[in-house]
């Protein structure tokens, strides 16, 4: 989605897309200023037992942002990203970010289940992406792709 288009969320998704009711009425109660976190648009996906981009599309067709990307990436003020190159990575963390990658990219999903099982913050992660000048893609609520 480019800048031009912001605003616009529901217009990524085809005219028929029905908005969920359960899933619109917890994205409300849950946003400030006509946004959502990441974190917050995370745990109702968790809680309502859904998949996550399923809480993405509701997020689009009610025309609110995600914020405060849990690895940093986006929706940050004032400056947007936060992630930064971490000073070194380690072999095991390395190898294992290049061995998951699908087209040259590392998906959001994958990027947490490393984390999980390295037991680190999602944003080492995403700071040892950075540093192997590797991309994070595939966004689990739809924010970029």
């Amino acid at each position: 989605m480019t800048h031009e288009d912001e605003g616009h969320y529901a217009a990524k998704h085809p005219p028929d897309t029905n908005l969920n009711p359960g899933i619109a009425e917890e994205v409300k109660q849950n946003m400030k200023d006509g946004k959502i976190s990441c974190s917050a648009a995370s745990k109702i996906a968790r809680e309502l037992k859904v998949p996550p981009a399923d809480v993405g599309v509701t997020i689009d067709l009610l025309e609110a942002r995600i914020n405060r990307c849990q690895l940093g990436l986006f929706g940050y003020v004032p400056e947007k990203t936060i992630v930064k190159p971490a000073d070194s990575v380690p072999k095991e963390l390395e190898k294992t970010i290049k061995d998951l990658l699908v087209d040259d990219r590392l998906p959001c999903k994958t990027s947490w289940e490393i984390a999980e099982k390295f037991g680190i913050p999602r944003m080492n992660v995403s700071a040892a992406c950075e540093t192997l000048k590797i991309k994070i893609s595939v966004c689990q609520l739809g924010s970029f792709s």
